[in-house]
C-alpha cells in the first residue's frame, strides 16, 4: 500500500505539472526534488489495498475502516516535512503564530512578506482530530454502542479529512491548478478543493446508502465481510 500511495502521489502530481516535465521527461523519476500530492497518494494506496483483497480474498471495506486512522495519522506526521522544507504555507497573516518562512522560499510576489500563515499545523491538528474521531467510532461500534456496518468509518474519514483540506486550501500558496498557475489558480480550479468536494460527495452518499437504505456498499473486490 505505501508504495502504490508513493508511485500514485508522484502520478498525480506530474500529470497536472506536466509542463514542468514534457522537456526533460527523466526528471519524472527525480522525486527527491519534490512533488508528491496526497490525493494521488490515496488513489494509489487504495487499488493497491484493493488488488491485495482480491489476491486475498479478503472483504474490501472492513480492511480500509481498519487502516483509515492510522492514514489519518499519518498525514497529520507527515505534514510536519512542510515545515522543515518551509514550503506548503499559506497567505501572508500577522497572527500570533504565524510562520517565518526564508527569503528563498517565499513566493516572488511576497518577498517583502516574512510570516505567513502555517498551513502545515492547520491540517495536522485537523487530521489529529479526524484520527481521534475515527478511533472514538470504531471503539463505539466495537462496544455495540453504535451501529458501524463495513465502510462507514472510510466514509466518514472521507467526508472528515476533505472537509478540513477544502478550506485550507483555501489558504496556500502553491496549489496544484488545473488551466491555470499558483499562487492563485486565477480563473481556474484548485485540485484539491475540486478533489475534496467529489470525496464529500462520495462519503455522503455511501453513509445514506448504509443509514438510509440500510444496504451494503458494494464490495470491489467481489467479497462481502
Amino acid at each position: 500500500m505505501v508504495l502504490g500511495a508513493v508511485v500514485g502521489a508522484r502520478l498525480y502530481y506530474v500529470a497536472l505539472e506536466w509542463r514542468q516535465y514534457r522537456n526533460n521527461w527523466l526528471d519524472v523519476f527525480a522525486v527527491w526534488r519534490g512533488g508528491i500530492a496526497i490525493h494521488g497518494a490515496l488513489i494509489g494506496g487504495t487499488l493497491v489495498t484493493l488488488l491485495f483483497c482480491r489476491w486475498r480474498r479478503q472483504p474490501f471495506w472492513p480492511l480500509l475502516d481498519v487502516l483509515v486512522p492510522a492514514v489519518a495519522l499519518g498525514q497529520a506526521i507527515g505534514r510536519w516535512g512542510n515545515f522543515f522544507n518551509s514550503e506548503a504555507f499559506g497567505l501572508p497573516t500577522n497572527l500570533p503564530w504565524a510562520l517565518t518562512i526564508p527569503m528563498a522560499n517565499r513566493p516572488s510576489e511576497f518577498l517583502d512578506q516574512a510570516s505567513f500563515h502555517p498551513t502545515f499545523l492547520y491540517e495536522s491538528i485537523w487530521n489529529l482530530g479526524v484520527c481521534a474521531l475515527l478511533l472514538l467510532l470504531f471503539r463505539l461500534g466495537n462496544q455495540g454502542r453504535l451501529r458501524l456496518p463495513a465502510g462507514a468509518l472510510s466514509c466518514v474519514y472521507l467526508m472528515a479529512y476533505s472537509s478540513g483540506r477544502f478550506w485550507i486550501e483555501g489558504l496556500r500558496l502553491d496549489p496544484l491548478c488545473l488551466f491555470s498557475q499558483p499562487p492563485f489558480c486565477s480563473g481556474g480550479l484548485r485540485m484539491a478543493q475540486l478533489m475534496s468536494l467529489l470525496l464529500i460527495l462520495l462519503g455522503g452518499a455511501g453513509l445514506l446508502w448504509l443509514y438510509r437504505f440500510r444496504r451494503p456498499l458494494p464490495d470491489p473486490s467481489g467479497l462481502t465481510a
